[in-house]
C-alpha cells in the first residue's frame, strides 16, 4: 500500500473540548472528554491519558486533533469514540496536538 493511501484511511478532524472530567475508574490516570466536531459529527467522547500536563478546567474550549473513524472502545464502562492525538514531551507526558489558529469544527486534517 502506498504511504499516502495509508494516511488517507485515517479520518482526522478538529474538535473543541466542551466537557472534561476526571476518570477514576480507568486503570491509568485519564480524563473523560466530550469533544464537539461541529454539525456533521456532533459531540463525541474520548478517554485521554493527559493528566500529567492538563487539568480538566484548562481543557475546556481547547481545539484538538482526533482520529474519528476508529471503532468505539469501552474503557471502564465509558465509551471512547475518538482518539485524541498528542506527542510525548521529554518526560513522556502527552502534549496535545492542536491547530495554532481558530478553524472550523469538524475540519479535516490533510
Amino acid at each position: 500500500m502506498e504511504t499516502l493511501d495509508a494516511f488517507a484511511l485515517l479520518d482526522m478532524r478538529i474538535g473543541r473540548i466542551v466537557r472534561a472530567e476526571r476518570f477514576p475508574e480507568a486503570r491509568k490516570p485519564a480524563y473523560k472528554l466530550w469533544i464537539d466536531f461541529g454539525d456533521r459529527l456532533g459531540v463525541k467522547t474520548s478517554s485521554a491519558q493527559i493528566t500529567e500536563r492538563y487539568r480538566p478546567e484548562e481543557l475546556l474550549g481547547r481545539l484538538v486533533v482526533a482520529v474519528v473513524n476508529f471503532p468505539p472502545k469501552r474503557i471502564a464502562g465509558f465509551v471512547s469514540e475518538v482518539l485524541v492525538l498528542g506527542v510525548p514531551d521529554d518526560r513522556g507526558a502527552v502534549v496535545l496536538l492542536r491547530p495554532d489558529a481558530d478553524v472550523p469544527l469538524g475540519a479535516g486534517v490533510f
